[in-house]
């Protein structure tokens, strides 16, 4: 295999398929970073875990979207050989890891997304592989989502100092929610050919269970904010390349190389 950068034939469907499985496969990488660095034995192992999941479900839509290239792509050369413009994931995801209430927060409100965004594609997509796929990481997701939710709650409930700490993590992340219910012209077409839901039809389903769990974390719920960002649409922040020099290292120097 080459370490050239891959080209990609970028319809709809594919852009549809590579904003999920990016999302997913960049997450994982951000929760790699906690193996061997968690507060807790239990927690190390927790965060290893839930990235596995991640990178699996990323494999999955990443392999199916490989599929609909001409000539076909693998998952590696998907994940490993793209150019940074090239990965559509959201911009929440790729964000540096910060400390553990940021990153607990942020899972719970990226899991919380994935399972109702999971949820819909098992039910209504016309594509049978993204229904099963969809399937078998929405009980992940569930999981994901109430590890999370159970450590925002103990946080956000718990001592000043770990208040403090969720409370500035909220400060820091809400404002980038928005990218997660941003609905333009690929997101229209996959949905009208019936791959998935638009986004913005995840919007209300989500403020309901974050605005219980925020509340139950005795934290108040942000107001909305103006900013945007665009990871999905290829436009990153500063933080995405220093995490691609990481994560495609090994392949770029060394191409093909297996274990």
């Amino acid at each position: 295999m080459s370490n050239a950068s891959i080209q990609l034939e970028l319809t709809p469907a594919v852009q549809y398929l590579l904003r999920i499985g990016d999302s997913a496969l960049i997450l994982a990488q951000r929760l790699g970073e906690w193996t061997g660095r968690a507060p807790i034995l239990e927690e190390d192992i927790a965060m290893a875990n839930i990235a596995l999941d991640l990178i699996g479900q990323s494999r999955a839509l990443l392999t199916l979207a490989g599929s609909l290239q001409s000539p076909a792509l693998d998952e590696d050369q998907l994940a490993f050989l793209r150019v940074e413009r090239d990965y559509f994931n959201v911009t929440m995801a790729e964000l540096p890891r910060g400390d553990f209430a940021f990153s607990v927060l942020r899972n719970a409100m990226l899991s919380t997304w994935f399972k109702l965004l999971w949820a819909r594609l098992a039910e209504e997509s016309v594509h049978d592989e993204l229904r099963a796929i969809a399937a078998k990481a929405l009980k992940e997701a569930r999981y994901h989502q109430q590890h999370s939710a159970d450590w925002v709650v103990r946080l956000g409930d718990g001592s000043e100092e770990s208040h403090r700490r969720m409370q500035v993590a909220l400060d820091a992340l809400w404002r980038y929610a928005s990218e997660l219910f941003d609905t333009d012209a690929a997101d229209v077409a996959a949905a009208e050919a019936g791959w998935g839901p638009r986004w913005s039809e995840l919007r209300e389903a989500w403020m309901l269970e974050m605005s219980a769990m925020l509340q139950e974390a005795t934290l108040p719920v942000p107001a909305d904010s103006k900013f945007q960002s665009d990871g999905k649409r290829g436009r990153h922040s500063e933080h995405m390349g220093f995490m691609l020099a990481d994560l495609q290292y090994l392949q770029r120097a060394f191409p093909g190389g297996a274990w």
